[in-house]
């Protein structure tokens, strides 16, 4: 699979200090971009900040400056991919979404998540790693999962909103939730697949999202409460 270089998200939340002069904020960006390489190239757990700050070409005591240990750029990286994220489901959001009929904005909303996984190696190599378990990596996954369900959960009640009907938010959450872990783990899945199987993968996540949710938004009932009529 082919995958397009991007620049590293930066994200200054939780930072050790914030990079107000163009050139600390020049030295952040470079600090994180060369993490991202060497997360791709070389795996997170095999990285170091000493081959980060030599990578980046910083002295290591500037790499401290702004970020106590790895997991704090592993934290900045993972925090600005799930902004860059949000920002590109809230865009789809405002201009076309309303106008689409279900089948088409659930395989929308997957083909652009799919795009932004294999789109950003950088992204898949902190999360790919996260199945492998440090409490840093582990923490880092949840808070992008609960940005996520937060920006589906929404996307939910405003499409519900819209053709005349009520969602609860706690509903919404409970959908959201199912959603992003269904569709997130299938997607998962299926970069490591050959290009037809893969395809093939993504349409039956489609699939599997639309029927959920075509059921859930017409009942506005649990999975263990009948329809009545």
């Amino acid at each position: 699979m082919t995958q397009r270089s991007t620049p590293a998200p930066v994200s200054t939340t939780g930072l050790r200090r914030q990079p107000r002069q163009a050139r600390s904020q020049e030295r952040v960006r470079r600090i994180l971009e060369a993490a991202e390489a060497l997360f791709v190239a070389e795996g997170v757990a095999s990285t170091t900040t000493n081959a980060i700050a030599a990578h980046a070409g910083v002295p290591i005591g500037s790499l401290y400056q702004f970020f106590p240990d790895k997991a704090a750029i592993l934290r900045s990286l993972a925090r600005g991919y799930g902004e860059q994220l949000h920002r590109e489901l809230a865009a789809f959001e405002e201009s076309e979404a309303s106008a689409l009929p279900l089948d088409a904005y659930i395989e929308a909303m997957v083909s652009l998540t799919d795009r932004f996984f294999t789109s950003h190696p950088g992204y898949q190599a902190i999360f790919n790693e996260a199945q492998s378990a440090t409490a840093d990596l582990l923490a880092i996954e949840e808070e992008a999962d609960v940005r996520l369900v937060a920006d589906w959960s929404a996307a939910l009640i405003a499409r519900v909103g819209a053709e005349g009907c009520v969602l609860s938010e706690d509903d919404a959450r409970t959908m959201a939730y199912v959603l992003v872990k269904t569709v997130g783990n299938l997607l998962w899945l299926s970069l490591a697949k050959a290009p037809p199987f893969r395809a093939q993968l993504l349409q039956e996540t489609v699939q599997l999202a639309v029927a959920y949710l075509r059921r859930r938004m017409t009942t506005g009932r649990g999975p263990g409460e009948a329809a009545s009529g």
